[in-house]
């Protein structure tokens, strides 16, 4: 019986075995990574040179969005609007809505008018909110402060938005974005959304 059981384990251990050197693949240095090089001849690699659309602003095609409220990328030429200072962004001559929809641009979202900052007090040496006293401003759930003007928190608007590269992909993307409704694929609906629980 304990011989027929290790003749047993014996072929398990050999199927085993056999079906791992089958399956056991090698790759070669330059199949490794993403630029097709040798992982020693790195010095000598030259990435792809970026290209980014040279058409002016006005005259480009909308790029679509990633997801639903994901910032949208810039499809002009940014040349001379970058960077954005304290005293001037290039970005609010076309973008504001009340110049927006009579050229055709897209517009500043309301989310960009708000603060979602709570404003808390000190009092003594404790932190309130609302008369409360807080730990921190991070317990406070979900606050909305209307703005007149542009909020400072998104003055910055190439922190999030960015000229998209015409270079092709390294890798496939296969991600297919699901938009709640037709609008939501070219505008947000951010400040709407902030109370849903997401």
């Amino acid at each position: 019986m304990i011989k027929r059981n290790l003749v047993l384990v014996g072929a398990a251990l050999t199927l085993l075995v056999a079906s791992g050197c089958a399956v056991a693949q090698t790759s070669s240095e330059e199949e490794i990574g993403l630029r097709k090089t040798s992982l020693y001849a790195e010095e000598k690699t030259v990435a792809d040179t970026t290209s980014y659309s040279k058409a002016a602003a006005g005259e480009s095609k909308l790029i679509p969005r990633s997801f639903e409220n994901a910032p949208p990328m810039i499809s002009h030429d940014v040349e001379g609007m970058l960077p954005i200072t304290r005293d001037y962004n290039a970005c609010l001559d076309c973008h504001v809505p009340e110049i927006a929809p009579t050229i055709n641009a897209t517009s500043i979202p309301p989310s960009h008018y708000a603060s979602f900052r709570p404003v808390a007090q000190n009092v003594g040496d404790q932190l309130k909110y609302d008369g409360k006293a807080i730990d921190n401003t991070s317990d406070v759930i979900s606050v909305v402060h209307k703005r007149e003007s542009l909020s400072g928190e998104r003055y910055v608007c190439s922190s999030c938005h960015a000229p998209q590269s015409e270079n092709a992909p390294l890798v496939e993307n296969n991600f297919t974005p699901d938009f709640r409704s037709k609008d939501s694929i070219a505008s947000s609906n951010l400040i709407d959304n902030l109370n849903e629980g997401l």
